[in-house]
């Protein structure tokens, strides 16, 4: 968990000390940027459109946490306390999926047992901690920032962290058939209802990490995102897992991206000079 750890301290000196971080980039202000009288940056202003009209998503964005951390529970993501002995309540200090959430996720019980066991394990086998692809909803909550590229028929989302990249396919294509190769990120189309895109995904890995406490997903899963951006300086993603082979009913969250205005990512390679592997302590 050492390199989850050093990634969130990383971006929190970010936002403290944005100068520092961005100074790989020569300061540049990006042109047509609405700001206040004061020349701060008016995150409420009307969103920008492109030329079809729809809500451009361009943009460096970073996760906005809106609710209290929660716990979470060995049987649930409700918010149950942690017992003495099972759980590190670090954990549930780091990360909650369920922020937002009314009850607990609908694990079917081998997804249950499962998460119980790579949380009583330290996470050590989380992806993220070996450098590869992270997972699915750590995408849209991880602490480093993703930049989204939007053209008219193709949205590349560029992740800082372990520096994924995700393709999302506005040109009419459907979704590969059955026995498609599964990938990481999985195979994404988009397609708008009204100012909303609507993204669907599936073909992804069997026995993910939906998340960084190893809540899983196999390949049966189904994702639908929803992106909104009511301002300027926001965006709303509502996203529903669909995974019956893993949780007894489809479940959504709400996730919410703040805008990050006149920043440029960093170059993060995850195993460069890494160390931490060896020694990732579970039992």
């Amino acid at each position: 968990m050492k390199i989850l750890r050093t990634a969130a301290a990383i971006l929190s000196i970010a936002l403290v000390f944005p100068p520092v971080l961005a100074g790989q980039w020569p300061p540049h202000p990006v042109p047509g940027v609405p700001r206040t009288p004061d020349g701060q940056v008016d995150l409420n202003a009307p969103v920008p459109r492109t030329p079809a009209g729809k809500p451009d998503l361009s943009g460096v964005w970073a996760f906005l946490r809106q609710t209290p951390r929660i716990n979470l529970g060995v049987g649930g993501a409700g918010g149950t306390p942690l017992p003495d002995g099972t759980v590190p309540n670090v954990l549930g200090q780091f990360w909650d999926i369920a922020f937002g959430m009314k009850e607990p996720l609908p694990f079917q019980p081998w997804a249950a047992e499962l998460r119980r066991k790579r949380m009583a394990d330290n996470n050590q086998d989380n992806p993220d901690a070996h450098c590869l692809p992270i997972g699915f909803m750590q995408l849209h909550t991880h602490p480093e920032p993703r930049k989204i590229v939007h053209t008219s028929s193709l949205i590349v989302i560029v992740y800082e962290a372990n520096f994924g990249l995700r393709q999302i396919f506005l040109d009419g294509r459907t979704l590969p058939a059955n026995d498609q190769q599964p990938w990481w990120y999985g195979y994404s189309i988009g397609r708008w209802d009204g100012d909303t895109l609507v993204v669907e995904t599936s073909g992804l890995r069997d026995d993910g990490w939906l998340d960084v406490v190893g809540s899983p997903f196999t390949d049966a899963a189904k994702v639908t995102e929803r992106y909104r951006r009511p301002t300027f300086g926001k965006l709303e993603i509502d996203i529903t897992i669909d995974d019956p082979k893993a949780y007894t009913k489809p479940w959504s969250i709400r996730v919410n991206q703040l805008l990050a205005v006149d920043q440029e990512m960093l170059e993060f390679v995850c195993l460069e000079n890494e160390k931490d592997v060896p020694h990732l302590v579970g039992k």
